[in-house]
């Protein structure tokens, strides 16, 4: 056992004395980065043991796994944690409770289980709730302490979050999560808590701060992105100015959760906004994901991302980011191409034409002549693979320099001071990262830097230009394509001989550049106009400046990888092999096919072996509390924070304040003067004000003293009707109840149906979601799912069934609360999206007829099924009342035979009853057409005999099968078989 995990700080053990007991229910609200999952599980490791039975709730797979493996190092291993999924059936559960000890839990589950009493609610010990900020009335976490309270006032519930931000959205936040989750006693630990101050200011780290100053080019690009953000969000509230928009400024916009802010403040108008509105919000993600690229990635793969951006923006007007169009775009563009490279521009003397250019020994000989090696000279000699105008650059980021040399420095002390094995931690140096990618260019980078020891980072950096290229080559070649087989490359004329001013700007573009295919090195097409004439051509067409060079520049490099395909065989590999090939250390990466290497050789060169720690820099990105065990088990001296992050800062002090005697030296590195700088002080400025406001709403926070929960015999005593014999006989007979599909659980429906003191009972239904009586079945879809269900056919196929079993089938469609009650929100749906028609000219809009669409497909729905009922409903509350009216005066369901509908050999749902069954006659009704496994019982209970269904006419056989089964039946039946005349004509009899 490591002592960072057997020793508990002062701070966390005050928190732990004051939540343990079992007979209080706590929220703890910690900062981020103060290890809020080693108080959990020291918390679970109190109450390990057959005698109790704890339930973890809400935690994801990566927490199960952490807190599993921490409290198996902490002791706790027979049985330690149990994970119950889905994989796991009913028997094998119940079996698993009743052993007791510590068990995880998904809420669907354990809500199941709690309402079909496969779990004693009376013999649980206590419930763990984690992430209690996302706790809301409509969550299955309150759903289950509503449940777990009507049956045990004895446990205990905890609840633990680390997102004081989250808590600061709505009304009275922090009292409604108390309110639902029914606690008490509040403990606030932010970092400047008087205590946890004093804890981790004892021992604290050698923290080297390294600002980097970044490129002007850099600068010039990020000062761009910013005057681009600005502007759009300046565009935003223009347009929307009736609505609160304090929160839409640049300080927000640099963090992931302004887009929630944005959907937040328009969702109940958005489908009123306007196409434009809905460009600005995409822009604004993509703004800040550019800006937070620059900083990160390295200027060839920035470029590509740029470049990316450019070429998916639309050539309509109503489409297309007006940000590409400033002139702060132009400047991030122009920049970012020359942190890459730069074309030199060569003059054309001559005739317009030539069908052979120079050899490469010819080009060589006139730069020897005109002393063009100069910049080969001054710098690295040019690739062949490069075309022969382009002078590669190659900025590395600033912070790869400063990266090589604190490893340098920290290498130099390891010599100097040599490590000896009573001293605790150990030589690793850990490098965290914000993403993925910037891992594998950093490991790429570290892998390669001592090919070049003058730049470090040029191989790394040629070979990302290298992919770029050919992906551009590829580009100009889709570009050039033609777009139908019989027209090279002209768009189809419609029917009225028109085409949109889009289509025909892209024509435009497409016939400029066949005119103007630039001649490279290698002989082939040439010139015809200039490259500036070729420019002011397509913006005169309608393209941006920086998208009118990207097209010039993908037709020159087209040509040029054309010319050269042998050198860019090796760029065919898609670029996630090309991704795992860079992670791998140089040993591991493949080796020449036709050379393969000896085993016995590779063991003579010592290529496997074990690595001591002095020879290991390991890169990983940020992550959550796993980042606390990763230093516990790694113990490294020595951590370069290649990007900062607050919650690792934290992380980094309790590694140190728990492990007395380790030295730990820490690099912060930080661009100063930038988003990055600005966002990780903005994060603390924001923790900080979320603590403040949530301590003072403590202060004044009324809550109910004994939140009362009603028992069996206390709703039993409600039921009573005071009208009817002086309150001595219920009203109602039974306890209304509701059976609910086991799939339902995943909307907030049934829990509010609970609230409405209706019992909900699950069950596996073939038939329906809700069963409101044995005559009464109810389908709900939500809106995204009603476009799903049209689209696949499912629909159609479930109100068969409910019309096949029920005599009242009932379609619920119901909205989303914050959003509009009309058909208008579909446009944002996948479909919806997706649906385009023509606008008379041979152009393409974007169809408003989706929700007529929609529309449509209802009224054929009724036609098909004339009992089915539909019912819309504008949010899960509207939902609950509706059925509450729909259960009047209907009898309670039973719930065997509610499953036991639309499986085969099922009860019919008719008046008739079955009690002698011909065999011969049953064979003879499944064989007629619309006549299926499904309705057979259906029918046979609702028609006596074959005679009788042979002398229905066509409505009644609608009416009984539905309107397209009904005609084919009936047709069927009615019409006879043909046959042929002796003068080979067809009849019908």
């Amino acid at each position: 056992m490591t002592p960072s995990t057997s020793v508990l700080l002062p701070f966390q053990k005050t928190i732990l004395n004051d939540i343990h007991k079992p007979q209080s229910s706590n929220l703890v609200l910690i900062a981020r980065g103060l290890g809020l999952r080693r108080i959990v599980c020291r918390l679970l490791e109190i109450y390990d043991g057959p005698q109790n039975l704890v339930l973890l709730v809400n935690a994801t797979g990566e927490e199960e796994k952490g807190i599993g493996s921490e409290l198996g190092t902490m002791g706790v291993r027979n049985p330690g944690l149990r994970i119950v999924d889905y994989e796991m059936n009913k028997k094998n559960r119940q079996e698993l409770y009743r052993k007791g000890g510590l068990i995880s839990i998904t809420s669907r589950i354990l809500v199941v289980d709690l309402l079909s009493k496969d779990i004693p609610a009376e013999l649980i010990t206590g419930l763990v709730i984690l992430h209690a900020d996302r706790v809301t009335p409509t969550s299955l976490e309150s759903f289950i302490v509503r449940l777990y309270r009507k049956e045990n006032k004895d446990g205990f519930v905890k609840a633990f979050s680390d997102q004081p931000e989250q808590f600061t959205q709505g009304m009275y936040p922090l009292k409604a999560v108390m309110t639902e989750l029914q606690l008490r006693d509040t403990h606030m630990y932010p970092r400047f808590h008087e205590e946890v101050q004093t804890s981790l200011g004892r021992r604290k780290a050698d923290v080297v701060e390294l600002y980097v100053p970044m490129t002007s080019k850099m600068r010039d690009i990020h000062q761009g992105i910013v005057i681009c953000i600005t502007a759009t969000l300046a565009e935003l509230k223009r347009s929307n100015s009736t609505l609160d928009l304090d929160d839409f400024n640049v300080e927000n916009a640099y963090f992931k959760s302004f887009d929630s802010i944005v959907r937040r403040q328009l969702d109940p108008v958005w489908h009123n906004v306007g196409p434009n509105t809905k460009r600005l919000v995409d822009d604004l993600g993509t703004l800040r994901h550019l800006l937070t690229s620059l900083l990160s990635f390295d200027p060839v793969t920035f470029l590509r991302y740029l470049e990316a951006i450019i070429l998916s923006n639309s050539s309509t007007a109503q489409e297309r980011s007006e940000w590409l169009y400033m002139e702060a775009a132009n400047v991030v563009i122009t920049a970012a191409k020359a942190r890459c490279y730069t074309m030199e521009v060569k003059p054309q003397p001559g005739p317009a034409t030539r069908t052979e250019g120079p050899s490469q020994d010819e080009w060589d000989a006139l730069d020897e002549m005109e002393d063009r090696t100069a910049n080969t000279t001054k710098g690295p000699t040019r690739k062949n693979w490069m075309p022969e105008r382009m002078n590669p650059v190659l900025e590395e980021p600033p912070k790869w320099d400063v990266l090589a040399e604190i490893l340098l420095e920290i290498e130099h002390e390891i010599l100097n001071r040599p490590f000896r094995a009573t001293e605790p931690g150990t030589n690793f140096v850990l490098v965290m990262v914000g993403e993925n990618k910037t891992a594998t260019l950093l490991q790429a980078y570290l892998d390669t830097r001592h090919i070049n020891p003058h730049s470090s980072g040029r191989t790394v950096l040629e070979r990302q230009l290298k992919e770029h290229l050919y992906w551009k080559g590829m580009l100009g070649n889709m570009q050039n394509r033609p777009s139908s087989t019989g027209d090279k490359g002209k768009t189809k004329i419609t029917t009225d001989g028109e085409l949109s001013e889009a289509l025909r700007r892209k024509d435009k573009q497409r016939e400029a550049t066949k005119q103007a295919r630039r001649r490279v090195r290698g002989g082939g097409t040439v010139n015809v106009m200039g490259d500036k004439e070729r420019k002011k051509e397509m913006e005169r067409s309608g393209l941006a400046q920086g998208e009118a060079e990207l097209v010039i520049e993908a037709d020159a490099m087209a040509d040029f990888v054309a010319s050269q395909a042998d050198l860019f065989q090796d760029e065919q590999v898609s670029s996630v092999v090309q991704d795992a090939i860079i992670q791998m250390p140089k040993q591991m990466q493949p080796a020449p096919a036709q050379d393969p290497p000896e085993v016995e050789e590779l063991l003579e060169n010592n290529f496997f072996g074990l690595l001591t720690p002095e020879q290991v820099v390991l890169v990983r990105t940020y992550g959550e509390d796993g980042d606390d065990q990763l230093l516990n088990e790694l113990r490294p001296r020595y951590i370069i924070m290649y990007e900062p992050n607050q919650d690792f800062v934290r992380r980094i002090e309790v590694y140190r304040s728990s492990n007395p005697g380790l030295a730990v030296r820490v690099y912060f590195m930080l661009y100063r003067l930038t988003s990055e700088e600005h966002k990780y002080l903005a994060g603390q400025r924001r923790e900080k004000d979320a603590f403040e406001r949530l301590i003072k709403e403590r202060g004044s926070m009324f809550l109910a003293i004994g939140e009362h929960t009603s028992t069996a015999y206390e709703e039993k005593v409600a039921s009573l009707s005071s009208r009817v014999g002086g309150g001595t006989r219920a009203a109602a007979d039974q306890t209304p109840r509701v059976i609910v599909d086991m799939r339902e659980f995943r909307s907030s429906l049934p829990n509010l149906i609970d609230k409405a003191q209706i019992q909900v009972i699950p069950a596996t239904l073939t038939v329906g979601d809700y069963i409101l009586s044995p005559e009464m079945c109810v389908e709900r879809k939500s809106l995204p799912d009603l476009v799903q269900s049209f689209n696949s056919g499912r629909l159609y196929a479930q109100c068969e069934l409910m019309s096949a079993h029920y005599t009242y089938p009932v379609l619920l469609i119901e909205f989303e609360e914050n959003r509009s009650f009309s058909l208008q929100t579909l446009i944002n749906t996948k479909s919806g999206a997706k649906r385009r028609t023509n606008d008379g000219g041979g152009g393409v809009k974007h169809a408003n007829a989706n929700d007529s669409l929609i529309q449509s497909k209802l009224v054929l729905l009724t036609l098909s099924f004339p009992r089915l009922r539909i019912i819309w409903s504008s949010s899960p509350d509207a939902s609950t009342k509706i059925i509450q009216e729909l259960k009047d005066n209907f009898p309670e369901p039973d719930v065997f035979k509610a499953i036991s509908v639309g499986v085969d050999g099922d009860t019919p749902a008719g008046d008739g009853q079955i009690e002698e069954v011909n065999t011969l006659a049953e064979d003879l009704l499944r064989s007629l057409p619309g006549v299926g496994t499904k309705n057979l019982r259906y029918v046979m209970g609702r028609v006596k005999s074959m005679e009788a269904l042979c002398a229905m006419g066509l409505e009644e056989l609608q009416e009984l099968l539905g309107v397209e089964p009904g005609t084919k039946c009936f047709e069927f039946i009615h019409t006879g078989l043909p046959r042929q005349d002796t003068r080979g004509n067809i009849t019908r009899r």
